[in-house]
């Protein structure tokens, strides 16, 4: 039985992937294995579930009725075994999170030792990347996003708060002046982050609603990692999440927060798993222990900083 559990498992992660090639290197083994698991899987069905070419693999009808069930089977399979014996109640195996670099080093690396003291029979592979993750055809179980959910495809619970706030050195405002309005900021020199969805127009919420002022500076960077060491540094004055403060820089006067009467718009900080995927006793306990540890960090919470 475990042998041919193991096939479905092999047979989901290919149909999801899309590709033997990606499933092999993903489980450090060869094509021709994952290859080999499949031609098993149909001997043992008796049928043909992809259709096969130099350029393409599609499923067969079979390979997507059979897909639909071996789906529900592996999740009832995992849900029956965290309700019996030794896994009753309890989280086990290996939970696939994945999150952006920074938020990966400031704020989930930190954490996890706390974690896995808690939940020994859990395993966790973290994949950090500032890029698009696709969580069904990376088989990530959890994933921690910044924003808005907009891919109906996935289900959201929020964990935090990201508030963005402008800052610098007290040395370069010493050089250059604070500035006291948004307005202001076209004088100054600003550090541009490349990936802001709003690029050099930096918004800002006013008495009479959001306004964006337009900034420039000779320094651009494309991760939120890099305006927070070039602010530490005393390039200029950037705009970044609070939480990326995590060494007292604000509380001991290293970095001073500008314009707080004129803060930008927050942004949820969601835990983020596909919709028709089981939820696991180790996905949901790591949603629940986000959620707290976030809860208690005021630059995580939205509670203040």
């Amino acid at each position: 039985m475990s042998d041919t559990l193991a096939l479905y498992q092999t047979f989901l992660r290919v149909v999801e992937a899309g590709s033997f090639t990606a499933i092999a290197n993903e489980r450090n083994t060869s094509q021709p294995t994952i290859s080999r698991h499949i031609a098993a899987l149909e001997d043992h069905l008796g049928c043909l579930l992809f259709h096969r070419t130099t350029r393409s693999l599609t499923l067969t009808d079979d390979g997507r009725q059979f897909y639909e069930q071996a789906r529900v089977a592996l999740d009832a399979v995992a849900s029956a075994e965290s309700a019996v014996g030794k896994r009753k109640g309890k989280p086990t195996g290996r939970l696939k999170l994945s999150c952006a670099v920074v938020m990966g080093r400031l704020q989930i690396l930190p954490r996890l030792p706390r974690f896995l003291a808690r939940y020994p029979d859990v395993e966790v592979d973290l994949s950090m990347s500032d890029g698009f993750t696709d969580l069904v055809e990376e088989g990530i179980d959890l994933a921690i996003r910044v924003g808005e959910l907009t891919d109906p495809g996935l289900i959201a619970r929020r964990i935090g708060t990201t508030r963005r706030v402008v800052a610098a050195t007290p040395e370069y405002l010493a050089r250059k002046g604070e500035p006291r309005t948004p307005a202001e900021l076209a004088d100054h020199d600003c550090i541009i982050y490349s990936r802001l969805a709003t690029g050099a127009n930096w918004p800002f919420m006013t008495a009479e609603g959001t306004t964006s002022i337009a900034v420039k500076g000779r320094l651009h960077v494309n991760n939120t990692e890099g305006v927070r060491a070039a602010v530490l540094n005393g390039v200029g004055i950037g705009i970044l999440p609070l939480w990326h403060f995590v060494d007292r820089e604000i509380e001991t006067g290293k970095v001073k927060v500008l314009l707080t009467k004129f803060e930008t718009k927050s942004h949820p900080i969601n835990a983020v798993y596909p919709s028709r995927r089981h939820l696991s006793l180790k996905v949901r306990a790591m949603i629940d222990f986000l959620a707290a540890e976030f809860e208690l960090d005021p630059k995580l919470s939205g509670y203040g900083g």
